[in-house]
């Protein structure tokens, strides 16, 4: 289904993952796929490391302890239900987005593969409806304490999809304060940027706005609702959490902005909701009227940026006739 008087329908998943339960997770992700593809969304976007779940008990239990018994359980807990990129739920996720049409955009968990086994990435995944194809953009740099769980991405994913001559292009969490992170896709030609949270209006109120300034494009922003109650009972730290009292610990925050700068969908805090919104092309070409980041306002000639795509692997294997892997 081609653009329609040139508006894209977006949907941005505002819920609440099954905690650290990848398969329950998944069929939350499929059934919400169905769920926005029946009110008309060609694009469905889902918080930051939504399936299976944000390692929110980093800084709640004592995470930066050295050789913790109980980090040290907690983190192969998180790996068991971390997802691999060539793995069964993103398989499935793919087939129900050609079955329905949709693009998706996913924020995961990535288990590393091969010489990575032991890695968690935070890692947005882009799934193609046309050919299910899926795109790995794994997480530049962990905040604070996220570096205690996961490693650290590079510059393959830093690339826009094409959905019905939209340029759509995305960004985890605080790498979209990152200047050259923002500056690679709009050179890329992005129209819409999507940015996906944790959950709290205080990370998505103001950058959403002000990448929708500084980019002139449309600014998605995606994030998650949990509390205390979605903890589930075997995790090695739930007794932990348990002791700290009822919280929450993400409220949502999800927005959409246009390409002035004005909120089109307020963030929506609170509350687990499907939001619907109706983005227009031509609004993009309007606004680059008064400002294009990479055209008619850049200075190649004074500033360059260079962004190396290639997806690093901690290895290369040499065999007698050249690189193995």
């Amino acid at each position: 289904m081609a653009m329609m008087n040139g508006e894209l329908r977006i949907a941005i998943a505002q819920k609440a993952p099954v905690f650290l339960n990848r398969a329950a997770t998944t069929e939350l992700v499929l059934s919400t796929i169905a769920e926005a593809a029946a009110a008309g969304a060609r694009l469905v976007v889902f918080p930051e490391t939504f399936l299976p779940g944000y390692p929110m008990w980093v800084c709640r239990t004592d995470g930066a302890v050295f050789d913790d018994a109980d980090q040290k359980a907690a983190h192969a807990y998180y790996l068991d239900q971390a997802v691999e990129a060539d793995g069964p739920e993103l398989r499935s996720i793919a087939q129900c987005a050609r079955d329905h049409g949709v693009l998706v955009y996913l924020g995961i968990a990535e288990r590393g593969h091969a010489a990575a086994r032991g890695t968690v990435f935070c890692s947005l995944a882009t799934i193609e409806p046309e050919r299910g194809h899926v795109t790995i953009h794994r997480k530049l740099l962990a905040t604070y304490d996220e570096r205690l769980v996961w490693g650290h991405g590079d510059g393959y994913g830093l690339r826009c999809h094409n959905l019905d001559g939209v340029n759509l292009g995305g960004l985890i969490c605080w790498e979209n304060w990152m200047p050259q992170a923002r500056h690679a896709l709009y050179a890329d030609g992005e129209d819409v940027h999507i940015s996906v949270w944790p959950g709290n209006k205080s990370l998505t109120k103001d950058i959403s706005r002000f990448i929708a300034l500084e980019g002139r494009v449309w600014s998605v922003a995606a994030a998650a609702v949990l509390t205390s109650e979605h903890i589930p009972a075997d995790f090695p730290l739930a007794e932990q959490l348990a002791a700290r009292g009822p919280e929450t610990y993400f409220d949502g925050g999800s927005a959409v902005v246009s390409p002035t700068g004005e909120f089109v969908v307020e963030p929506v805090v609170g509350e687990e909701r499907l939001i619907i919104a109706d983005l227009s092309s031509a609004a993009v070409r309007e606004e680059r009227l008064l400002f294009d980041a990479t055209g008619h306002y850049a200075r190649p000639d004074v500033f360059t940026c260079t962004v190396d795509r290639r997806r690093r692997d901690p290895v290369q294997f040499v065999d007698g006739q050249g690189v193995s892997r």
